[in-house]
């Protein structure tokens, strides 16, 4: 009796099967062959992110300026599609740029032109490399040059404010930032109208800059506009008219109006495909967002067929020899996990589990990662063989327990060495080694808790008369949990984040419970630990994790 009601309470508080969405072991993605510099995406495209690996490079004059003027030979610069040209828009495309044409048909241009070229290229480069202050200064010198060179409200000026501007974003020095942004857009509409494709793209620019922020009355506005440009402009099956349409279906949704988000972003999806894009990764991402909106909304149909149509178009584009597709199946396996399919989602792990033994290494905290999505799930199907088939259920809890235990090996090897290495390395960019540090707490504290679980469970099924020695098991698992996080308190790149203290209070509470449950009962626990120092514990956790929470916003 005191087995079952141990157990069903830890159940009670959190069950083995949690939410794949908020899963945080469904975060982390090896660094397996990625390119670590910073990126450059496309204009206005998917990139709306936080850092400077979301800098969305954009230069008013458009392609015709990567053209004419030949700032860069990267792709970055001029890889949209752009308007259809002929020879009747060629003299218009050498005045948007701002140079003047003379009889000869030659191009005049000054010193100014050349250091505004020389200044933005530069700021470019320095970006590229992680300088920003640099670029600050290369693209303040670019947008006087500007000014300088073709004057207040030319359009090169305006190219100049956005490539600031953009900058400001990604420092988040917002205050610096929307005043550029608007100078831009007021000499654009003054340039060509207020219905140019140019403007289209300003206003599109404006909004990714307001959403950066939440602010998302302002960014649907600009969205709004920049989509009716777009459409008008260059046709409603156009994947820039699609790319304001993404946008806007993600600020609708942080608005809470899920139909209508839903269905601009299915709408954008489509437009993809009837373009040949649909296996692109920019339509992969979109796919993967809006299954994410459906596992929020507890959708699961929904997001298990979108993450089966994804996984499918993995493993004929890339086979399983990819990240990308592992992590895919691992997504759906979590969701299938949630809809309670179980043994599919069993199969699905098991796939994974092999495939990033192959890719990476045993010792790779993303297999430790795999093995504990496996004993949750093995768990889970023990809990359906209870009543039917014992002997079966205590055989998956068994395969459980083996898979908890090489996680908790894996993750104690990752965290020893992620310690060591970043003790090494304490004046070098060591931001990777601390990630695989934090992943490494949290699925180590997990396992803990789990492996807890499992043995009050197991217990139960095997209905022991020597239930005390049983609960001692789960006790120590639960007190390992604790002494292992006590064992690298003081590494704030492993203990200082609140998904870790989460995890480290969860386990408290677990031990807490158990303990009481025991006394209850007038049995005697291992008496390593006290109720007094437990609650003590639990309060001084929860004040931290309350802390870091209000000063995160």
């Amino acid at each position: 009796m005191l087995l079952r009601q141990a157990a069903n309470f830890l159940r009670r508080i959190r069950p083995p099967s949690r939410s794949p969405f908020a899963d945080p072991l469904a975060l982390p993605i090896p660094k397996c062959g990625r390119n670590k510099g910073s990126q450059m995406f496309r204009l206005g495209g998917d990139a709306w992110g936080k850092d400077h690996k979301e800098f969305s490079w954009w230069f008013i004059v458009a392609a015709q300026a990567a053209i004419f003027l030949g700032t860069s030979s990267n792709p970055a610069f001029a890889d949209r599609e752009s308007i259809e040209s002929n020879s009747e828009n060629n003299a218009e495309a050498a005045e948007i740029v701002g140079l003047r044409r003379i009889d000869d048909g030659s191009v005049v241009s000054n010193i100014h032109t050349t250091k505004w070229r020389v200044f933005t290229d530069n700021g470019r480069d320095s970006f590229l490399r992680g300088k920003l202050e640099e670029a600050e200064r290369f693209f303040l010198s670019a947008l006087q040059e500007a000014k300088e060179g073709f004057g207040e409200r030319d359009p090169h000026v305006a190219s100049s404010c956005n490539n600031l501007a953009e900058l400001y974003r990604v420092m988040k020095a917002f205050d610096k930032a929307e005043p550029l942004y608007l100078e831009a857009v007021n000499i654009l509409e003054e340039s060509f109208g207020p219905q140019d494709i140019r403007v289209g793209v300003a206003f599109h620019n404006l909004g990714q800059f307001y959403l950066a922020q939440r602010r998302l009355e302002e960014a649907q506005i600009h969205y709004e506009r920049a989509l009716k440009i777009k459409g008008r402009v260059l046709g409603f099956g156009h994947p820039d008219y699609a790319d304001t349409m993404y946008h806007l279906g993600m600020v609708l949704h942080l608005q809470g109006k899920e139909k209508e988000s839903e269905a601009l972003i299915l709408d954008s999806i489509r437009i993809l495909e009837e373009a040949g894009q649909g296996e692109s990764t920019v339509c992969l991402k979109r796919l993967r967002h809006l299954a994410q909106m459906y596992l929020k909304s507890s959708h699961f149909e929904d997001a298990e067929n979108l993450q089966r149509k994804i996984l499918h178009m993995l493993e004929l584009s890339k086979g399983w020899h990819s990240v990308e597709t592992v992590l895919a199946g691992e997504r759906l396996a979590l969701t299938l996990q949630t809809a309670g399919k179980l043994r599919e989602a069993q199969e699905l792990f098991e796939r994974c589990l092999e495939a990033r033994k192959t890719l990476l290494t045993e010792g790779h905290i993303q297999v430790a990662a795999n093995m504990l999505h496996l004993a949750r799930v093995g768990m889970l199907i023990s809990n359906q063989l209870r009543k039917r088939n014992p002997a079966e259920a205590i055989v998956e809890l068994d395969k459980a327990k083996g898979f908890l235990h090489n996680s908790i090996r894996i993750a104690r090897e990752v965290l020893n060495k992620s310690v060591k290495q970043r003790g090494l390395l304490r004046n070098a960019n060591s931001a990777e080694i601390g990630n695989d540090g934090r992943i490494a707490m949290i699925i180590l504290l997990q396992s803990f808790d789990s492996l807890g679980l499992l043995d009050l469970t197991k217990q139960e099924l095997q209905e022991s008369r020597d239930e005390n020695s049983h609960l001692v098991e789960a006790e120590d698992a639960l007190l390992q949990c604790m002494s292992s996080y006590k064992e690298f308190a003081r590494e704030r790149s492993v203990s200082g984040f609140v998904e870790v203290k989460v995890e480290y209070l969860s386990c408290l509470k677990h031990l807490a419970s158990l303990i009481e449950g025991i006394s209850s009962e007038g049995m005697r626990h291992s008496q390593e630990v006290t109720m007094h120092e437990l609650n003590y514990e639990i309060s001084q956790v929860e004040k931290e994790i309350s802390q870091m929470r209000r000063h995160k916003k």
